[in-house]
């Protein structure tokens, strides 16, 4: 899956994220926004990005897998 800056996705650990983790604490089921830190990779490079929760924490870098679209509406 391909993500973009700014957006906004539900965080579910897949592959690696599962078994060694590069994020600080994030839990299956958390809302976060991909970032583009200064003087790393843009998203989406080699499958994964970095992402801050909605608070604007940073959470480290993750798999671009393990982001679920966010729905809105029901």
């Amino acid at each position: 899956m391909r993500v973009r800056k700014g957006g906004r996705y539900v965080f579910w650990a897949a592959g690696m994220d599962r078994f060694d983790p590069a994020h600080l604490g994030l839990e299956d089921g958390q809302e976060v926004r991909v970032v583009h830190p200064r003087g790393c990779p843009p998203p989406n490079t080699m499958g994964h990005c970095h992402v801050e929760d909605l608070a604007g924490n940073f959470m480290g870098l993750v798999q671009c897998d393990s982001l679920n679209q966010l729905v809105k509406g029901g």
